[in-house]
């Protein structure tokens, strides 16, 4: 038998190879996979000519999955140190790339992502347009937009960031809201100056099923865009953001039908309180498609700090029924980051993830945090760094303070707690002083 894309082979009973491996690495039986990537509940992102994935699921009853963004600017457009990035975002075992480049040269990146990456690759072509076509965002055509979607899918990518939901209606609920921050969605804000100055809708969205077409073709995951995402806490969970998640969930019905996998992104900024609604309204609304976020941020106040704004409100997502976190770094909103700055975005979100995963009680996450316990009990210290996420800055910690006692650390020398009991309870003598 043969299929069209992931879901298509699930929903004729047709084991793939990226089912097996995701079923190995879930620990879980393939039919039920199948069933869940069947009814939309699940993606892997697989695209045809990604030759070298090691496939990831994104879904209901998965681990968690973390995205990387990176990619070149017209103020940065040297390839080489975001290829340093992709290499450090792999060893430090992030299941996405994605690719925002737009300017330079793009294609040739994009490229070289595809080959040395077996994590899934993502991009959002509108980015790409505007600087591959070198002339005015509203000369840009309909079809030219289109030609730059099938060159990204033709590189290799798995998913594709499209701002469908953001058509003439939702636009002009954008004008009359009073947002204190408008749209702040780069690719949303593209379309929305593409369409005033046009007077005409979202192309996305006005020829939906050509965007299908080509997804179907080469088995590529729409990631349908949140253009209309809020900026700030104050613009959370208004009618602009509903109305576009509406109209998304119309549109994944629409992909469902041609076998083409979804996942919805969603908000931006929000207040903790305003997250679990959100994470249910979404998976109501969009037929529980597969959610992907970014963050959210849990105040607007932390320049320089946003990773662990985000991280906050990521883990409240993930447990809160979010099933792809978008990592941020401490350069978010500020500039583009240094290989340092996402080195941490990627560790506060893959804890995260982590977190999020162990509050849902998915099976065997505790496992990893018991192990550290247990090596915390017993003062090891080399087993503490091997099961630490980022082994390199506790074994940097402990060695830029070693202690006169090498049971113990300089916070606490001989007074230390785990190192007292466990001598009184092996019925051993404490000495406190010298």
């Amino acid at each position: 038998m043969s299929y069209t894309t992931q879901m298509d082979a699930a929903r004729k009973g047709i084991v793939t190879p990226q089912m097996e491996t995701v079923a190995r690495k879930e620990n879980i039986r393939v039919e039920d996979l199948m069933e869940r990537m069947a009814r939309g509940a699940v993606i892997i992102p697989a695209n045809k000519n990604h030759k070298n994935l090691d496939a990831e699921a994104v879904g209901e009853g998965m681990r968690i999955k973390i995205n990387v963004n990176l990619g070149i600017s017209k103020d940065c457009c040297d390839v080489e140190p975001e290829l340093d990035k992709v290499r450090a975002a792999l060893d430090m075992k992030a299941e996405a790339i994605m690719d925002l480049s737009c300017y330079g040269k793009t294609q040739e990146f994009r490229q070289k992502l595809v080959e040395m990456s077996p994590a899934m690759i993502g991009t959002v072509p509108i980015y790409d347009a505007v600087g591959f076509y070198d002339k005015n965002l509203q000369d840009i055509t309909v079809d030219e937009f289109f030609k730059v979607v099938e060159r990204h899918v033709q590189d290799g990518v798995d998913f594709l960031t499209i701002h469908a939901g953001l058509n003439k209606h939702t636009a002009e609920k954008v004008k009359t809201a009073k947002r204190l921050t408008n749209i702040v969605s780069r690719g949303g804000s593209l379309l929305f100056t593409w369409m005033e100055i046009n007077n005409a809708e979202n192309p996305f969205y006005e020829h939906f099923d050509r965007l299908l077409d080509i997804c179907e073709e080469y088995d590529v995951t729409l990631s349908l865009g949140d253009g209309c995402r809020p900026g700030c806490l104050y613009d959370a969970t208004d009618a602009c953001q509903v109305e576009e998640l509406i109209t998304l969930g119309e549109l994944t019905k629409r992909a469902w039908e041609r076998n083409v996998q979804v996942m919805i992104e969603g908000p931006g900024h929000m207040a903790m309180n305003e997250i679990p609604g959100n994470m249910m309204m979404e998976k109501r609304l969009c037929h529980n498609a597969p959610f992907y976020v970014l963050g959210p941020l849990v105040t607007d106040v932390a320049p320089g700090y946003d990773h662990i704004t985000a991280a906050i409100g990521g883990a409240i997502a993930g447990a809160s029924g979010a099933d792809f976190l978008c990592y941020v770094t401490p350069a978010e909103h500020l500039r583009l980051p240094t290989l340092e700055d996402m080195k941490d975005g990627i560790v506060a979100t893959r804890i995260a993830a982590h977190a999020a995963d162990i509050a849902k009680g998915y099976p065997g996450a505790a496992d990893w945090d018991n192990n550290m316990a247990k090596a915390r009990a017993a003062l090891d210290w080399d087993a503490q760094f091997a099961l630490a996420m980022d082994p390199v800055k506790p074994t940097e910690y402990r060695k830029s303070s070693e202690p006169e006692h090498k049971d113990s650390c300089t916070m606490c020398g001989k007074m230390c707690a785990v190192r007292n009991m466990n001598r009184v309870l092996e019925g051993k003598d404490i000495q406190l002083d010298d």
